[in-house]
């Protein structure tokens, strides 16, 4: 059972790393909690020195942060954010060798949660654009999860068990997959955007025999159609058009494997251009012709691959 941290608690703990954590390729370096109650001076003097930083100076860090909010609100700036207000339910990440600042507003002070890591794992979620620099501050809401999370990695780096920088690791990836939904879905639920992309859906899978044109279904939407296009990408994973393909495969691999219908009738019942067309675009999305895969597919009860 995690604990709770009350507006008193201030807890923290910096973590010793060794050459088996670094080739483990993800490891905490700090973990902690502190509530910075109003006109309190920030930041508090018991941080070593790496991380006790001035705030109207600033510092850099050579490690990841992450840095949650829960109450109050304070200021955030960075070498690629400008200044910006940083209330409850928002996390700020930080980067390694970026100027970066932040505190919170003498009136209200701020509980904060926090941990800091390094490693090749973490290098290529950056790589890859899953967090940048570009989006720092992010909106997660008050999020009992992410707490959860914070608080077991505090009772973890208190224990100092054999194998903790592992289990440490296990709970920063577990953060940032659940800090990116959150803060995704919190972006499509601004306005009606998740009610559009979710129409536009609806609309493609009840016309999967015929043929949507995207641009067509965006001007049906009352919506740009690049901006459609982006968006529905963000939000599904694929482009409107590569989103409606997909759909068209998986319901000719339903008929295939649940129906006696030969290829060139579920060709043309999908609206195919032709017999051809449907054979080698299912091959190249498959593996299978598919007869191959309609045999498969009864041998192995309607299991698809």
């Amino acid at each position: 059972m995690t604990k709770s941290f009350n507006d008193l608690g201030v807890e923290f703990k910096y973590l010793i790393v060794n050459d088996k954590d670094h080739q483990f390729g993800l490891w905490v370096n700090t973990v902690g909690y502190q509530a910075i109650q109003p006109n309190s001076p920030y930041p508090l003097k018991d941080h070593p020195s790496g991380y006790f930083f001035n705030a109207s100076k600033g510092r850099i860090l050579p490690e990841y942060q992450i840095v949650y909010i829960t109450k109050g609100r304070g200021l955030f700036a960075s070498d690629s954010t400008p200044e910006r207000q940083v209330c409850k339910g928002r996390l700020m990440i930080l980067f390694p060798d970026q100027w970066h600042t932040y505190h919170p507003l003498q009136q209200t002070g701020w509980n904060e949660y926090y941990i800091g890591f390094e490693g090749t794992i973490i290098d290529n979620i950056i790589k890859n654009s899953f967090i940048t620099r570009e989006n720092q501050v992010l909106e997660v809401g008050l999020n009992e999860e992410l707490v959860s999370l914070f608080t077991r990695a505090i009772e973890i780096a208190e224990s100092d068990k054999i194998s903790a920088q592992q289990y440490l690791s296990g709970i920063v990836l577990h953060m940032i997959g659940l800090i990116l939904s959150i803060s995704k879905n919190k972006i499509f639920e601004m306005g009606d955007v998740d009610q559009k992309i979710e129409q536009a859906k609806i609309i493609m899978n009840e016309n999967v025999f015929k043929d949507v044109d995207p641009e067509e279904l965006a001007m049906k939407l009352n919506i740009s159609y690049s901006w459609f296009r982006k968006v529905f990408k963000d939000y599904t994973g694929y482009a409107p058009a590569k989103y409606f393909q997909e759909l068209k495969l998986r319901k000719a691999k339903q008929l295939l494997v649940g129906t006696s219908l030969s290829v060139k009738e579920i060709s043309f019942m999908l609206d195919y251009k032709s017999t051809e067309h449907f054979f080698s675009s299912f091959k190249k999305r498959t593996g299978f012709t598919p007869l191959e895969y309609r045999s498969y597919g009864r041998e192995t009860g309607g299991e698809e691959v």
